[in-house]
């Protein structure tokens, strides 16, 4: 019993002198870590002055202007004001955690600080989408991309409106893709292929001013209405309506005074009862915005495709 004590005893010291020894190799690797960052500090700067020395006796010399000195926190050996500085310790740590390389040659405290919040900016940069339009909105399943009648006054359930038509464009517009892609070589090539897949093109690019809208929360409530209108009726494939509905926004209630726009003295007053009628809200057309004119278009381009790609039941619901 009194020998298995001494054994135990005796195992106990050498971990613990183990221990120790680890401890003192890991600190003097410490040390010498840090002797060599500040020999390549001296050593970078040393260098630096060096040639800074040169280059203003080679202006001198040539009677050029004399260089700028440069500010402290141009050369990465000081903070900017309002950066927040971290210790050695934490920072090689959090470096060691992004596995990410803790020490550069050559590079500072400084330098290796702004490296890390550099890492740390991108890994919380919204990420985007990698569908035909890519976008920072969070896309939702199929399943809950059927969107409301009317524009929700909640503002958790307006974002949330945003999102499914984000979604609903997206996998309109990835169905199309796939479709295209999944023709022969020799339908690709003809003629019709060739303005099937430019139609496609042009629809993606005029709708990426829509995804912009979107994102940022900026979709004007007149125009934003009715586009919801158009979606909901394409979703329950009723696309004759959504059609009629896309011209009711397009060309308005009023009519459009084409033939005495651009006319003598007929185009003072047809601008002027023109754009009163925008202002008042009953929107003569909203075709006088060009990028809204293309988003239009384009959304009237994925009608075209959702019918084919979903056909109605009822036959009379298909656009000619």
């Amino acid at each position: 019993m009194l020998a298995r004590k001494e054994l135990e005893r005796a195992r106990l010291e050498k971990l613990d002198k183990k221990r120790k020894r680890e401890e003192d190799e890991a600190e003097q690797t410490r040390a010498r870590e840090e002797k060599k960052r500040r020999l390549a500090e001296e050593s970078k700067r040393y260098r630096e002055e060096e040639a800074e020395e040169e280059e203003r006796a080679r202006r001198k010399r040539l009677g050029l202007p004399e260089l700028e000195k440069k500010k402290d926190g141009e050369n990465g050996t000081a903070l900017n004001e309002g950066e927040q500085d971290l210790s050695e310790e934490d920072l090689l740590t959090r470096l060691q955690e992004l596995n990410e390389p803790r020490f550069l040659f050559g590079e500072t405290h400084v330098q290796r600080l702004r490296r890390y919040r550099k890492l740390t900016e991108k890994a919380i940069a919204p990420k985007l989408t990698t569908g035909p339009i890519p976008t920072t909105l969070e896309l939702v399943p199929e399943k809950d991309m059927k969107v409301p009648e009317t524009v929700p006054k909640d503002p958790e359930a307006h974002k949330f409106l945003l999102r499914q038509l984000a979604s609903y464009f997206d996998m309109l517009l990835s169905e199309w893709q796939s479709a295209l892609a999944r023709r022969s070589k020799e339908v690709k090539e003809s003629s019709t292929g060739k303005v099937a897949f430019n139609s496609f093109l042009a629809a993606r690019d005029n709708l990426k001013p829509l995804f912009k809208k979107l994102e940022s929360d900026n979709f004007p409530s007149v125009l934003l209405a009715p586009v919801l209108e158009i979606v909901h009726l394409a979703q329950t494939k009723r696309y004759v309506s959504a059609n009629d509905a896309y011209l009711r926004v397009s060309i308005g209630k009023a009519a459009w005074p084409i033939g005495v726009t651009m006319v003598g003295i007929h185009e003072r007053s047809a601008r002027e009862k023109l754009h009163e009628t925008e202002k008042t809200g009953n929107q003569a057309h909203i075709l006088s915005d060009e990028v809204t004119r293309k988003m239009l278009q384009g959304i009237k381009r994925c009608l075209s495709f959702a019918q084919t790609r979903w056909p109605p039941e009822d036959i009379a619901q298909l656009m000619g």
